[in-house]
């Protein structure tokens, strides 16, 4: 099994020379919204530490759909730079992957100038505004922001297009029944919950054809009451099979509005945290309701395995494991299980040359302890505390 893992795999139309993939964790290193040296070596470390492909990350497709104002958002000003940073990953023999999305009430509105929107109106503890519900013109409109970008990223030479549907953006939004209010076509049962994320994926593969992947990362839970559950994830997961339009979906879970903790697991860094936000949510994050924000949960490799194999055993279409892989064994545990990719984050951001060092023999894990004090690095570049001195990635100048 760990030959499978090494193995080349087809993802639809792509070929990738292995089974793992860099998942996409926010780099934090495009300070004027456009394409630094920074990013591009952030990805290039990867792609030379021998991944099958690496996952740029939080690609908007509208100036509201950012997280902050930082965020890149796909056109014609940032494509230039999207073409340099494919080329440096191409040329290293990884596949490069544009994580495809909009933030809606996960999105900084005060940072980004313009109210951020939702399946339906709700307080943002992030900007501490209203997000407003989406309008039928919105989701008209961003839809067909999700097809410009697809089309600006192939023009880039990015070889899969990874459709965001969890973590409580945009589409998640409408997905999770505690942020889906609404009494018209887009609310109530899941079919009509699922219709946004159905929508965009089959404009997007429309759109591309074969030339280029088109994947989904969806939750196998919310990890909140209200959100999402693993049988509405199934569901939708089936939904999603049957209409044909993906070439897999990535396994992910939790909330980046309502319990990120959930996706992250191990310890939970809080004053590092609330030392790296803007005042006003470090303020909040003082309140009761804030100190509960981050919640703990016990690291255990591979932790979406259990709720994984669900899915698995109801698809057929290929799927990618997801959740704190850090070990050779468990990588080759997800070969037996069926599962076609592994996506890994922290453990290549602490070690970007892990999977060739696993692949010659030289290491059986990484040295990654999942302390996550990176996650507070966000906002000042990505990167993982532990690095030396000359030992990290470039950050943005």
């Amino acid at each position: 099994m760990s030959e499978k893992v090494f193995s080349p795999v087809d993802l639809g139309p792509v070929r990738l020379r292995n089974r793992t993939v860099k998942a996409a964790t926010f780099e934090g290193r495009t300070p004027h919204g456009e394409v630094t040296d920074a990013l591009v070596a952030y990805h290039v470390a990867p792609a030379r530490g021998g991944v099958g492909a690496t996952t740029v990350a939080y690609l908007a497709v509208a100036p509201e759909g950012r997280t902050h104002a930082e965020q890149l958002v796909v056109g014609e000003r940032t494509l230039p730079g999207l073409a340099r940073l494919a080329d440096a990953v191409h040329a290293e023999g990884a596949a490069i992957v544009g994580q495809v999305g909009h933030a809606g009430p996960v999105a900084n509105g005060r940072s980004n100038g313009v109210h951020a929107i939702a399946a339906s109106p709700m307080p943002s503890p992030l900007s501490m505004q209203m997000v407003r519900g989406a309008t039928e013109r919105d989701l008209t409109r961003v839809t067909r922001a999700y097809v410009d970008t697809a089309r600006t990223l192939v023009r880039a030479g990015f070889d899969v297009l990874e459709l965001h549907m969890a973590h409580s953006y945009l589409i998640s939004s409408f997905l999770a029944p505690a942020l889906n209010r609404r009494r018209d076509r887009w609310g109530g049962p899941l079919e009509r919950r699922a219709r946004l994320a159905r929508q965009v994926a089959r404009a997007v593969r429309e759109e591309v054809g074969d030339a280029a992947a088109v994947t989904a990362k969806v939750s196998v839970s919310d990890g909140f009451p209200g959100g999402l559950t693993t049988d509405d994830g199934l569901e939708l997961a089936r939904l999603l099979e049957a209409d044909g339009h993906l070439d897999a979906l990535q396994l992910s879970g939790g909330s980046s509005l309502m319990n990120p903790m959930y996706l992250f697991r191990g310890e939970t860094p809080v004053a590092e945290f609330a030392a790296a936000m803007p005042a006003v949510v470090r303020w909040g994050m003082r309140t009761p309701l804030g100190r509960g924000f981050l919640k703990r949960y016990e690291f255990k490799e591979a932790y979406f395995r259990e709720k994984a194999l669900r899915f698995r055993d109801a698809l057929s279409m290929p799927l990618m494991l997801l959740g704190g892989i850090n070990r050779l064994d468990t990588m080759r545990q997800a070969m037996a299980d069926g599962f076609d990719l592994v996506a890994m984050g922290r453990a290549l951001l602490r070690e970007p040359d892990l999977v060739a060092r696993l692949q010659r023999g030289e290491a059986t894990s990484g040295i990654c302890v999942h302390c996550n004090r990176c996650m507070p690095t966000i906002y000042s570049g990505t990167r993982c505390v532990e690095w030396s001195a000359g030992e990290g990635i470039a950050l943005a100048r």
